[in-house]
């Protein structure tokens, strides 16, 4: 028996991403933000808010330039809020229900604080928190649940699920097959005496993160395998997997895409580069991929530069991750859990999202996650 409009149960869907300045004037305040986020700099408050403060201050200028090549913001936002609108409409032709998504960003607007707001004033009966990071780091999804709950757990009482990661999710992984083959179809990156080699490139984390738990490489290893075993692959062809984004002088995950790239001119190799942990098009696709590491990329000898486009509003990866919400919506298992209702990470990934565990205290309404 079909539910009437007023009988509708009301289900506001939370999707997190990073957030961008959206102008030249806040490209500093969202840098002060990035670096005082303990899950980035692991350092007490004391030490982490005047060292936030000086990293800002030396990386504003080359953070300006970068946001000014695109036009004086990123398009984050406006993209995010797309993939919102196709999922909150798919979300409703599958479950007939009143579902309503809402972006909360983690560096800047809209942050957690004004979007339990929202969500607050709406009155929802339940709560899904989703991110669009397919894959978990406790740098990334922890960071904005951390958040999220810091202000939901005096403001929002409904039953509240999340949906902690998604990295093998059959739509998501479709979304990037068919970026790849799309670019496949280009003849010229076969016309040379070299092979293609795909690069699928991933935002890197520290070293250091993964060796005390974090599951992250984890997962961009699994994308990568699922991705690999659907694409049909010329024999010729061969791929890597990489990490971009560093910053300092820390070890990061390696082997680091800028290498990569220069290896691939010294072998004289044709290259695609397919970026696997972003969703949509912002800072490091449109500006490091596309005109750091294109300039690299000329200067090694790359004969062909190729960059396949995130999955954005891709209709496989859209159903997918609508399913995966449905499917998350429906399980009374557990509060936390991956792309298939279960935990994702072998056991010796102690930051594993799946070890939330839901505090007993009324007043404390909320999800201690382990870092």
């Amino acid at each position: 028996m079909k539910k009437s409009l007023k009988n509708k149960e009301k289900i506001a869907v939370v999707l997190f991403n990073l957030g961008a300045p959206n102008d030249i004037s806040s490209v500093k305040p969202f840098l002060r933000n990035l670096f005082f986020d303990p899950a980035i700099l692991r350092l007490v408050w004391i030490v982490r808010l005047p060292l936030a403060y000086l990293i800002s201050e030396l990386r504003t200028k080359a953070a300006t330039k970068i946001y000014r090549a695109l036009g004086g913001s990123s398009p984050l936002l406006s993209n995010t809020e797309k993939q919102a609108r196709a999922i909150e409409e798919r979300l409703n032709a599958i479950r007939k229900e009143n579902i309503r998504t809402f972006i909360a960003m983690r560096y800047w607007h809209p942050m957690s604080k004004e979007v339990v707001e929202k969500v607050r004033r709406w009155s929802p009966d339940r709560v899904l928190l989703a991110p669009l990071y397919p894959q978990f780091s406790s740098s990334t999804t922890a960071s904005s649940l951390k958040q999220w709950y810091r202000y939901a757990a005096k403001k929002i009482f409904c039953e509240t699920k999340v949906l902690c990661c998604y990295p093998t999710e059959a739509g998501f992984v479709q979304g990037i097959c068919r970026s790849v083959e799309e670019n496949l179809k280009r003849q010229n990156i076969f016309e040379g005496s070299k092979p293609l080699r795909i690069l699928f490139s991933a935002h890197g984390i520290p070293q250091k993160f993964v060796d005390r738990g974090d599951p992250y490489q984890h997962h961009i290893e699994q994308t990568v395998a699922a991705v690999v075993s659907k694409l049909a692959l010329p024999k010729s062809c061969d791929w890597r997997l990489c990490y971009q984004s560093r910053v300092g002088p820390m070890k990061w995950l390696q082997p680091y895409t800028e290498d990569e790239i220069r290896r691939a001119g010294a072998e004289q190799r044709p290259i695609l580069v397919v970026p696997v942990a972003f969703v949509s098009e912002h800072s490091e696709t449109l500006y490091e991929l596309d005109r750091e590491y294109f300039d690299v990329a000329v200067e090694s000898g790359v004969p062909v530069y190729l960059r396949a486009p995130a999955v954005g509003t891709d209709g496989a990866f859209i159903e997918g991750l609508a399913r995966a919400i449905d499917k998350r919506l429906d399980d009374e298992s557990q509060a936390v859990a991956s792309e298939d209702s279960r935990r994702f990470c072998p056991k010796k990934f102690t930051n594993c999202p799946c070890l939330l565990v839901e505090s007993t205290d009324a007043e404390q309404n909320a999800v201690r996650i382990n870092l």
